[in-house]
């Protein structure tokens, strides 16, 4: 059954299950996705991503987080991930992340996941918010948030190290 906020005629967005475990942990692994993560520059464990799996309650207002898995929509192929974080009830406020793999970029499923997410955002979860946090040379990912009606919104000089430099970020907002 397609809930409407999480597919079309594409996609779908749906929660993380254990047979995710090996694409979450390419995934999570990749270097070349950890910068635009804030948060490692390590390896997981499949025992800790197993772990995450199993104890997540996949509720926002419980995690303070929503992870989803961006799926083709006949079939269980998995695209990447899209998440909500620093989700801030008191504010109707929460980050968007999205990463696709490789092979599956650039052919505007990306898109189809961020106006997803968007809808959910603030149709259902009534947020008055989200932004993103963006590298100021990841040209793809600022077309697309630009895309789906985020604005720029400031730039934050040296914000993300990038072995021995230092990247601006761009925020980037979408006020309902």
């Amino acid at each position: 059954m397609a809930i409407p906020h999480f597919s079309n005629d594409r996609i779908c967005l749906r929660a993380v299950e254990p047979e995710d475990l090996d694409v979450f942990y390419r995934m999570e692994n990749d270097p070349e996705l950890w910068e635009i993560s804030t948060f490692t520059t390590v390896p997981y464990s499949r025992y800790a991503l197993e772990f995450y799996i199993k104890n997540s309650a996949n509720d926002i207002y419980i995690d303070k987080q929503l992870r989803l898995m961006i799926a083709r929509r006949n079939n269980p192929t998995v695209l990447g991930t899209i998440d909500l974080t620093d989700f801030v009830p008191l504010h109707s406020r929460a980050a968007v992340g999205i990463a696709l793999l490789e092979e599956h970029r650039g052919k505007g499923y990306a898109k189809d996941a961020l106006s997803l997410l968007c809808n959910y955002a603030f149709d259902f979860l009534q947020l008055k918010q989200l932004y993103a946090h963006i590298p100021a040379d990841n040209e793809a990912s600022l077309n697309l948030f630009g895309k789906c009606g985020f604005r720029n919104c400031g730039t934050m000089k040296a914000w993300l190290q990038a072995g021995k430099t230092y990247k601006d970020v761009v925020m980037m907002q979408l006020i309902r």
